[in-house]
C-alpha cells in the first residue's frame, strides 16, 4: 500500500465529546488557570509588602466586578482540580474504572467542586461581613 493510499486516522470531528475526555481537558485547563491565577496571589502579596497604597490598589481591583469574577474562577479551578485529583487517586488505587463509575465520579467532581466553591464564597462573605 503506497503512502498516499493510507487511511487517515479519525480526528476530533469524528468523535463525540465524552464526559471523561471533557473532564480530562478541563483538568489540564484548570491546572493552567491555577498557574496563571498565582499571579494574582503574588501581586497581592507583593502589594502587601510594598505598602498601603499598593495594597489598596490591589484590594480595589479584587473588589471590582472583573476581580471578583477572576477570584471566583480561580476558586472554582482550585476546587475542581482538587476534586478531580482525588478522583485520580482512586484510579491510581485501582478503583472506578468501569464506565458507570467513571461517569459517576466525573459528575461528582463537577458537583463537589461547584458546591465547595459556593461554600468557600459563603464562608468568605460571612467572615468578611459583607
Amino acid at each position: 500500500m503506497a503512502a498516499d493510499e493510507r487511511p487517515l486516522s479519525p480526528h476530533l470531528q469524528v468523535y463525540r465529546p465524552q464526559l471523561t475526555s471533557v473532564l480530562s481537558i478541563l483538568h489540564r485547563a484548570t491546572g493552567m488557570a491555577l498557574a496563571a491565577g498565582m499571579l494574582l496571589l503574588v501581586w497581592w502579596l507583593v502589594a502587601a509588602a510594598a505598602g498601603p497604597e499598593a495594597f489598596a490598589a490591589v484590594q480595589w481591583f479584587n473588589g471590582s466586578i472583573l476581580g471578583r469574577l477572576l477570584l471566583l474562577g480561580f476558586t472554582w479551578a482550585l476546587c475542581y482540580h482538587l476534586c478531580n485529583g482525588v478522583r485520580h487517586l482512586f484510579w491510581d488505587a485501582g478503583y472506578g474504572f468501569e464506565i458507570p463509575d467513571a461517569y459517576r465520579s466525573g459528575w461528582g467532581a463537577v458537583v463537589a467542586s461547584s458546591g465547595l466553591t459556593l461554600l468557600v464564597w459563603i464562608v468568605g462573605y460571612a467572615v468578611r461581613g459583607g
